[in-house]
């Protein structure tokens, strides 16, 4: 029986992938992802492979289950561990049934990109799921949030602008790592100036 493998894409352009994730899936059976990361990687991918688009959950372990006898790669966004599919991976496989390569997240690339280190600030995660980041913000030199089309970066800067903190300094990374990659930087009592629609992003808020 095969090991199910966990490959960590990177913040989204497959130059960040290590090369061991990139040995991983040139000799994968089957791909599974979600459609923009089997997107990403189909250059790399054989010609055979068979690629599962993501739905369902409980319908992927059937899946999974069903074929364990191929080599079957999992593609994760960014960090697999780091609020990742791996979390649900280990809730129904053992340790030894997985190998999983860890790829560089998205909040790391954006930190190199704007030369700071993030030892010091709070990852959190407000993509499909709720934080108070505003308490977290005051214990911390800063934090970083993970978003989503709800917790926008224009909805999170009202709420930190409406607690008081209108000098914090947000920096908002959109479709990082690719071409049209946009990193902004700006006071939250700038806020306004955010009601748009944002692609794929991050956002830092420090003081």
């Amino acid at each position: 029986m095969e090991k199910i493998r966990v490959v960590g894409l990177g913040p989204g352009n497959i130059d960040y992938i290590t090369k061991k994730g990139i040995d991983i899936i040139k000799s994968s059976e089957i791909a599974v992802g979600g459609a923009r990361q089997l997107m990403e990687i189909s250059s790399l991918l054989p010609a055979d492979c068979y690629k599962y688009t993501l739905e369902k959950l409980s319908d992927l372990i059937i899946y999974l289950n069903r074929n364990r006898d191929k080599k079957i790669t999992i593609i994760v966004s960014g960090d697999t561990g780091f609020y990742s599919l791996l979390s649900f991976l280990r809730r129904n496989y053992k340790n030894e049934e997985l190998e999983v390569i860890p790829g560089i997240s998205s909040y790391q690339y954006l930190f190199s990109r704007i030369g700071e280190v993030w030892q010091e600030y709070k990852l959190l995660s407000v993509h499909g799921r709720e934080a108070d980041y505003i308490e977290e913000f005051t214990k911390e030199k800063g934090i970083v949030l993970l978003t989503d089309n709800i917790n926008t970066p224009y909805a999170i800067a009202k709420k930190f602008y409406e607690n008081g903190f209108a000098d914090a300094e947000m920096v908002i990374g959109e479709r990082l790592s690719y071409s049209d990659e946009k990193i902004t930087i700006l006071k939250i009592a700038e806020y306004e100036s955010l009601n748009r629609e944002f692609l794929m992003n991050i956002v830092i808020i420090r003081k």
